[in-house]
């Protein structure tokens, strides 16, 4: 496949993961496909290396067509160690076009008259043999990608915003991704965690670090073992026993047949704590105070933004993304070239609408 694909000048790429179905997740499927309508499913289940995949995308050439690939790409450069030498993203594409609906579904019904299979987004893709319905599926998704682009690049040339949806993707393709480090505190961040007391978050920290276990043990998404309402409600009931246990909301009778001793042996562990090993929930890190003048930057930017998007026809957070709001307010640039280092602003930008960031923050 990588030899004949190697002398093209693009090709479209999308993944599929098992997230839904097994945990840790996998990368359970990889579709290409060319200009000649020929599509492969490649199986990186079966390869132990797909390092002659990795060199193909690692260049120039061929291209890589891609719809909303920012989990696809996230997948390739962290478990494979991908780098990615150019790439353009459909999904982008038609948001720098003003489309509101971006989904594949929408966009090839819109552009190219093109009806997907129905979804099977739900399906556990590392089962094998795939069925010749999912075959289909997964060939569907890249089959109409290069097609697509096509009739995307016409009218962003127009509109002379092809050059502003390149540099996108650009950075797109360089953006580095770090190891996601296993957070020791996430269980603070469940939906009533911060109305429990010490002793019931000392439980909820221990039935969260058992879930982590029989999940990973299991093989099995976490929410497919205790959801996380089941294991707040189990923290405030403080169940004793089995009997206990089966009382609370999604505590079946099949979980508390499987894992309701494991459960009870935890809850009864942090009951035993000393009140000085309970956890306490981390501080949030203060934010620098933000100086009235820039406040004051941020304000008119906004207002600017608000004002301008419409002409555009665009979202306003593609004008102008809330994350560079503060760093162009304490930047203060007073010319082009200052606004051109603020890091992220993207050359397309500064060129389109540089001249009225500048004159929106000259009231200061």
């Amino acid at each position: 496949m990588v030899r004949h694909l190697a002398g093209l000048d693009e090709i479209a790429l999308d993944t599929e993961g098992d997230s839904l179905h097994h945990y840790p997740e996998r990368l359970a499927l990889i579709q290409i496909a060319d200009r000649a309508d020929q599509a492969w499913l490649v199986d990186p289940l079966a390869l132990a290396d797909l390092e002659p995949l990795g060199k193909l995308v690692g260049g120039e050439r061929p291209q890589v067509v891609l719809h909303a690939g920012d989990n696809d790409l996230v997948h390739l450069k962290r478990r494979y160690g991908f780098t990615f030498g150019a790439i353009f993203d459909t999904s982008l594409a038609a948001r720098f076009l003003g489309a509101r609906a971006l989904g594949l579904d929408v966009l090839l019904r819109e552009y190219l008259g093109v009806e997907l299979p129905p979804s099977r987004q739900k399906d556990d893709w590392s089962v094998r043999p795939l069925t010749e319905a999912q075959e289909r599926y997964a060939a569907a998704d890249v089959l109409h990608l290069l097609a697509l682009k096509d009739r995307l690049v016409e009218p962003l040339r127009a509109a002379g915003r092809l050059h502003w949806v390149e540099e996108e993707c650009a950075a797109l393709a360089a953006e580095a991704v770090a190891e996601r480090p296993a957070d020791p505190d996430a269980f603070f961040r469940l939906k009533g965690a911060r109305d429990l007391t010490l002793r019931q978050v000392g439980i909820l920290r221990a039935l969260w670090q058992l879930r982590e276990r029989l999940a990973r043990s299991a093989d099995r998404p976490p929410f497919k073992v205790l959801g996380d309402a089941t294991l707040v409600a189990l923290a405030v009931a403080a169940p004793r026993t089995v009997a206990d246990l089966g009382k609370i909301p999604g505590c079946t009778p099949r979980v508390v047949g499987r894992w309701g001793q494991a459960m009870l042996e935890a809850i009864a562990r942090a009951q035993a704590l000393p009140e000085s090993e309970l956890p306490v929930a981390p501080r949030p890190p203060r934010l620098p105070s933000v100086p009235g003048p820039v406040r004051r930057r941020i304000e008119l930017l906004r207002q600017w933004r608000t004002d301008a998007a419409p002409a555009t026809g665009l979202e306003s957070g593609v004008v102008l993304p809330n994350r560079l709001m503060r760093p162009i307010a304490e930047a203060a640039p007073r010319d082009l070239e200052a606004l051109s280092r603020v890091e992220g602003i993207r050359r397309w930008r500064v060129e389109s609408f540089g001249p009225q960031i500048l004159a929106a923050m000259r009231t200061t």
